[in-house]
C-alpha cells in the first residue's frame, strides 16, 4: 500500500488528508458501535438483573465486571499478536468473539450464563489493536487529533447509551440490549471489512503502537506512570461499583421509575461534558494539567462522600451525580494525555497497554467487589470504600511530578552512525529524549513542540 501522507520523517501535515479522515471516521464508528452496546448495560443491570435465576447483588456485580477480567487477560497479548499476523485479522476475530458473547448473554436465563456471556464479550480484546491500526495509518503529526476524535466518539456513545439503555430494557429486558449489542458488533465487522483500509505493512514501528514484552517490567516500575495506572484503576473501579448501586438508589430512594432513568442521565452527562471542556483547555493549552487533575480527583472524592449521606433528597442527589460526571469526564480525558506525555521515548505502546489493562482490571474489581459489598454491607459501604480509594489516589497523585508537554517523533535511520546521530539530536533545543532502536532502524524522540525546530531535525537526519 502506498504511504498516503508525506514521507518526511519529521515534517508532516497537520491537517487530516482524505485517506486519514476515512481511517479515523471508520475506526471511530467501529469503536462507537462496539462500546455503545457495552455502555447500555451499565445503568440497567442492577435493576433488571433480578429476572435471572440464581441472581444476587454479588453475582450481578460479577457479571457487570466479567467483561473487564477477560479484557485484562488478553488486551496486551492481542496487541503483540497483531504485530505478527496483522491488525485486521485480530480485530475481526475479536469482533466475532464479542458477537458470540453477546448472543450467549442474550440467551441466558441464569446469572451464570450472563457471566459467561460477559466474559466472552471481553475476550474480543481489540482496543489496543484498533489503536495500533490507527497508529499505522495516520501521520505522527495528526495522531493526537485522530485519537481525540475517537475519544470524543466514545464520550458521545457513553452519553447516548446511558439514555437508550433504560428505554430499551423497559421494552425488552436486558436480553434486548444484548441482541442489539450483537447486531452492532456485526455492523463493526462490516465497517472493518468494507470501510477500513487494508494494511500491507505497518508504517510505524511496534513500540509506538503496541506493548513490547521486553519493556513491560521497566515501564511497570516507572514511578510517574505507576501513579496514573493506580488512578485509572481507581476511576473505573469507582464507576462500576457506583453503578451497582446508583440505579437502585434512583428507583428506591428517589422514586424515579426505571424507564425514566435515561432522561435523568442524559442532561447530566451532556452538561457535564460541556463543563468539562474548559477544564481540559486549561489543562492542555495553559499547561496546568496537574492542577486540573487534582481538582477533578477532589471532586470525585466529594461526590462519593456525598453519596453516603444524600439519602432521598432529590435535588441534592442530582447535583452530586452532576459533580460525579464532571469529575469522571475530566479524569477520563486528561489521564491518557498524561500517559502519552510521560511515557519514555520508544515505550508509548507499552505504557498505553499497561494503562489500559489497569483500566479494565478496575472494571472487573469494581463490579465484583461493589456487588459483594452491596450484598453484605449495603449501599453506603460501597460509596465509603470508593471514597477511601479516591482519597488514596489523591495522596498518590499529590506527589506526582507535573508532566512535561512532550510529543513523540519517530525518525527512520538512513545508515548514519547511531551514537553520532543521537548526540546531534539531543543537542537540538526542545529535544528531551532520544532512543535509537537499531533492530527497527528507528530513532524515537520526545520533543517540546513549542520549542523544537523540525527543519533542524530534518537537516540532521538528511546529513546536512
Amino acid at each position: 500500500m502506498q504511504d498516503p501522507v508525506s514521507t518526511s520523517p519529521v515534517m508532516t501535515t497537520t491537517t487530516l488528508v482524505p485517506f486519514e479522515r476515512k481511517v479515523v471516521l471508520s475506526l471511530a464508528a467501529l469503536y462507537t458501535f462496539r462500546m455503545f452496546g457495552l455502555f447500555m448495560l451499565l445503568p440497567v443491570l442492577a435493576l433488571y438483573g433480578t429476572e435471572y435465576a440464581h441472581h444476587s447483588p454479588f453475582l450481578l456485580g460479577l457479571a457487570l465486571g466479567a467483561y473487564g477480567f477477560s479484557q485484562a487477560l488478553l488486551q496486551i497479548p492481542f496487541g503483540v499478536l497483531s504485530d505478527r499476523i496483522g491488525r485486521k485479522p485480530l480485530i475481526l476475530a475479536g469482533l466475532l468473539i464479542f458477537v458470540l458473547g453477546s448472543v450467549v448473554a442474550a440467551l441466558a436465563d441464569s446469572v451464570y450464563g450472563l457471566i459467561l456471556g460477559r466474559f466472552l464479550q471481553g475476550g474480543g480484546a481489540i482496543s489496543a489493536v484498533v489503536m495500533a491500526l490507527l497508529t499505522d495509518l495516520t501521520s505522527d503529526e495528526n495522531r493526537t487529533k485522530a485519537m481525540a476524535t475517537i475519544g470524543a466518539s466514545i464520550g458521545v456513545s457513553f452519553s447516548v447509551a446511558m439514555t437508550v439503555g433504560p428505554l430499551l430494557a423497559a421494552w425488552g429486558g436486558v436480553g434486548a440490549i444484548f441482541w442489539l449489542t450483537a447486531l452492532l458488533g456485526l455492523v463493526g465487522v462490516y465497517i472493518l471489512l468494507k470501510l477500513v483500509p487494508d494494511v500491507s505493512h505497518t508504517r510505524s514501528p511496534a513500540r509506538e503502537a503496541v506493548a513490547v514484552p521486553g519493556l513491560l517490567a521497566s515501564t511497570l516500575k516507572h514511578p510517574q506512570l505507576l501513579r496514573l495506572n493506580v488512578g485509572i484503576f481507581v476511576l473505573h473501579f469507582v464507576l462500576m461499583s457506583s453503578f451497582v448501586v446508583l440505579p437502585l438508589m434512583l428507583e428506591n430512594q428517589l422514586q424515579i421509575p426505571r424507564n425514566y432513568h435515561g432522561l435523568i442521565y442524559f442532561p447530566l452527562l451532556a452538561f457535564a461534558f460541556v463543563l468539562m471542556l474548559p477544564f481540559v483547555i486549561i489543562a492542555e493549552k495553559r499547561r496546568k494539567i496537574k492542577g486540573v487533575f487534582l481538582i477533578a480527583v477532589g471532586l470525585l472524592l466529594a461526590a462519593e462522600l456525598a453519596l453516603t449521606v444524600v439519602g432521598d433528597h432529590f435535588i441534592a442527589a442530582l447535583l452530586v451525580l452532576f459533580v460525579f460526571f464532571i469529575a469522571f469526564n475530566v479524569l477520563e480525558a486528561t489521564q491518557p494525555s498524561m500517559v502519552s506525555k510521560i511515557a519514555p521515548a520508544g515505550a508509548k505502546g507499552t505504557a498505553t497497554g499497561i494503562y489500559s489493562t489497569c483500566q479494565v482490571l478496575g472494571v472487573f474489581s469494581g463490579g465484583a467487589l461493589g456487588g459483594w459489598l452491596l450484598q453484605e454491607q449495603g449501599a453506603q459501604a460501597v460509596f465509603l470504600l470508593n471514597a477511601i480509594l479516591v482519597l488514596v489516589w489523591f495522596a498518590v497523585a499529590w506527589s506526582m511530578t507535573p508532566p512535561q508537554f512532550l510529543a513523540s517523533v519517530l525518525i527512520p535511520l538512513r545508515g548514519q552512525d547511531h551514537q553520532v546521530l543521537a548526540d546531534k539530536l539531543r543537542a537540538v533545543d526542545g529535544v528531551a529524549e532520544v532512543v535509537i532502536v537499531a533492530s527497527e532502524n528507528t530513532a524515537y524522540l520526545k520533543v517540546d513542540q513549542q520549542r523544537v525546530n523540525r527543519k533542524q531535525l530534518a537537516a540532521i537526519v538528511d546529513g546536512e
